[in-house]
């Protein structure tokens, strides 16, 4: 399995999310679709962008009690994305259904990915507001367990944590890894972070990148710039 970088495709509409995946001429980056760009544009949006054929990422942190997030995932396996994701917070039980859920009838699945904690989230955000008095990478790891036993494929998590995920549950346990910035770069609301070359160095599978490549300048340069320090591909 490769190293990728994964566009944070944060736009209100699929006209500004087309527009920019148009710049990149021939190449087809493999792109997430979050909350926003989602609830905006709505599913068709994931259509067209697989149409072009972009790799998908579905962003949409589902949580819920197992059995409605069961039939959720039932709806997005046929949206046919390469990746969807939920919250490790929903318990075992919750990962499992997702995961029966997402399993088409003939077998096959997009990646079922769990987030740990938030990157937003810092020791004293955990502590304060969510009454989480263990060590931030005591939570993650127990999470990251919790989603491995469950069956999924591997975590969202910090590339800080992304080594440590590794060693507990095994080189083939993906870590997809937000909080990725450039050195000379604004952190923005990310309080846990590290460059695409750092993230590399740790053992992040993928890393997502917003705001550094969707708001630069120059978008595409910005893009293979983070593809050549993580990647080491021009």
């Amino acid at each position: 399995m490769g190293k990728d970088v994964i566009i944070a495709c944060d736009f209100p509409n699929a006209e500004k999310t087309l527009a920019f995946l148009d710049l990149f001429q021939g190449r087809k980056p493999f792109v997430k679709i979050g909350m926003e760009l989602f609830y905006g544009a709505g599913p068709d949006i994931v259509r067209q962008i697989k149409a072009r054929g972009h790799r998908i990422f579905l962003d949409l942190k589902l949580h819920d009690i197992p059995n409605t997030v069961k039939k959720a995932m039932t709806v997005l396996r046929d949206l046919d994305v390469d990746i969807c994701n939920l919250h490790a917070a929903g318990t075992i039980p919750m990962m499992e259904a997702a995961l029966e859920g997402l399993t088409r009838p003939d077998g096959s699945r997009p990646l079922l990915i769990a987030v740990t904690q938030l990157t937003s989230t810092d020791q004293e955000a955990l502590e304060r507001d969510l009454l989480i008095e263990k060590p931030m990478d005591q939570v993650v790891m127990h999470y990251a367990m919790n989603a491995r036993k469950a069956g999924l494929d591997g975590v969202v998590c910090s590339p800080l944590e992304a080594g440590k995920v590794h060693e507990i549950c095994g080189a083939d346990f993906l870590t997809v890894t937000p909080g990725v910035r450039f050195a000379d770069g604004d952190a923005g609301d990310q309080k846990r972070v590290m460059t695409p070359a750092e993230a590399k160095r740790v053992g992040s599978d993928y890393i997502v990148v917003g705001r550094p490549i969707t708001a630069a300048a120059d978008p595409v340069a910005a893009y293979e710039r983070c593809m050549k320090d993580f990647t080491g591909e021009e």
